[in-house]
């Protein structure tokens, strides 16, 4: 029986917007499963996530309100100084009452001072150390919450920026679930129209507000309708050169592309021990997530 792969090398992938079509109920409906089954599954009475305005973070809260009911979930918008816009506190807000999520809006900024004062080697013009830290804090202030009221936090990360490596570790990408992981950006703006997110946070830049006038596309160096034609070529493994020649994109483009890909798998695999006892964590002591 031929694999995958010489199946694939038989019948080549032809690369177009049409490969990352979706059936869009058929996809909402897997992922509110996943999401009640856990919750389910852990006993948690509810559900945490950061609600920052952005497409990610809206998406998810709506999927998680349709399917544990929104009385039971909380977006904490953790808004500080520096990058505080009323546009994403807007679309935030907006979201939350459309699907009835319960809200709290945090003011950070106080605990990102305090932190930066307690740091010896802070220095403020090191923006991506400086940036990862507010990430960190969120999380932090997410997980207190979930801590307080018996609940699970619940991620925004998309395919994309998993991939990319396009995260903070430890900070954004820290969650109990992470329910659109597997889907690529352009495919969580799509399942975000099928759900009835407001238009103007479909189409709004993607950004992680780490510093102000942040953009992902503009850090990230292609726009996410391109990367993610090359990301799902990669997935299918695609050779470079067979990606750029159909996308009408440089082969030294794709290699970056794959090359950061790659070089990022550290940030999204569990903690690296050594090998000293029978069984080790991580690596051949492995039980499912639901045991018993």
């Amino acid at each position: 029986m031929p694999t995958t792969i010489q199946l694939w090398k038989r019948n080549p992938l032809k690369l177009n917007p049409v490969v990352l079509d979706m059936n869009l109920p058929e996809v909402e409906k897997l992922v509110l499963r996943f999401i009640s089954d856990y919750v389910q599954k852990t006993g948690a009475k509810g559900i945490v996530l950061g609600l920052s305005g952005g497409i990610d973070s809206c998406t998810v809260a709506a999927l998680s309100a349709r399917a544990i009911g929104g009385d039971r979930v909380l977006g904490l918008m953790l808004f500080e100084k520096e990058t505080r816009t009323t546009e994403d506190i807007k679309h935030a807000k907006l979201v939350a009452r459309k699907f009835k999520v319960q809200t709290e809006t945090i003011d950070i900024s106080d605990s990102l001072d305090a932190l930066y004062r307690s740091i010896p080697a802070f220095k403020p013009q090191d923006k991506l150390s400086k940036g990862n830290l507010k990430a960190r804090t969120r999380m932090v202030y997410n997980y207190y919450y979930a801590n307080r009221l018996g609940r699970l936090v619940c991620g925004s990360s998309d395919k994309s920026e998993s991939m990319m490596g396009y995260f903070t570790k430890w900070g954004d990408i820290a969650a109990d679930i992470s329910p659109i992981m597997d889907l690529y950006k352009t495919q969580v703006r799509k399942l975000a129209r099928h759900m009835g997110i407001p238009q103007v946070i479909v189409n709004k830049p993607s950004s992680p507000a780490l510093w102000p006038n942040q953009l992902a596309e503009d850090e990230l160096g292609i726009p996410y309708a391109q990367l993610d034609l090359i990301l799902y070529g990669l997935e299918r493994f695609m050779k470079p050169e067979e990606i750029g020649a159909q996308l009408g994109i440089e082969k030294h483009v794709v290699n970056r592309i794959k090359q950061r890909w790659l070089s990022a798998e550290h940030k999204r695999r569990m903690l690296l021990t050594a090998k000293l006892e029978y069984r080790t964590i991580g690596t051949d002591f492995r039980l499912p997530r639901d045991p018993y």
